[in-house]
């Protein structure tokens, strides 16, 4: 029994950081294809196919069977469903949302524009503060107000 307890606390102390982040959080696809289920299994079945590796996704809720690790998770579109947890990944990256935004030289909204994102636009995010995100769309970077953006709460900061 004492053996098993053991086992037991040294399988949570080396679960991925994936499950043991704050809810809800975000997230990206990591792979090329990704299937939205109805529900945390293969069993269940597909919803959606998403074909856009980078896409953000919400994560509002995890499941855990065995070695089985899948993530509840929001698309853009507001879409649930539920995605195999190795298919995703930590790398931050936000869509462009609503209209045509510019991406300017510096987080201000008098900067000058640099670039411009037509909505749906996937790209990396960093730098965010003061309702302003840095983003780069395959190196065609800028500064975007956080509140064109999915990916990214309205007062999240990041590095």
């Amino acid at each position: 029994m004492r053996a098993l307890l053991v086992l037991s606390l040294l399988a949570i102390a080396t679960t991925p950081a994936l499950a043991a982040k704050k809810l809800p959080y975000w997230a990206s696809l990591g792979a090329g294809e990704v299937m939205m289920r109805s529900g945390p299994g293969r069993n269940f079945p597909g919803q959606w196919l998403y074909k856009r590796a980078g896409l953000p996704v919400k994560v509002i809720k995890v499941y855990k069977s065995g070695t089985n690790e899948w993530r509840r998770v929001q698309d853009p579109d507001g879409t649930e469903g539920w995605m195999q947890a190795n298919l995703l990944s930590d790398r931050r990256t936000a869509l462009v949302t609503g209209a045509v935004r510019p991406l300017r030289a510096k987080p201000a909204p008098d900067a000058p524009i640099v670039w411009r994102a037509e909505p749906g636009v996937v790209g990396r995010v960093s730098q965010c503060g003061g309702g302003w995100c840095s983003f780069d769309a395959r190196g065609r970077a800028g500064f975007v107000e956080i509140t064109h953006l999915f990916g990214v709460t309205a007062d999240e900061k990041l590095p």
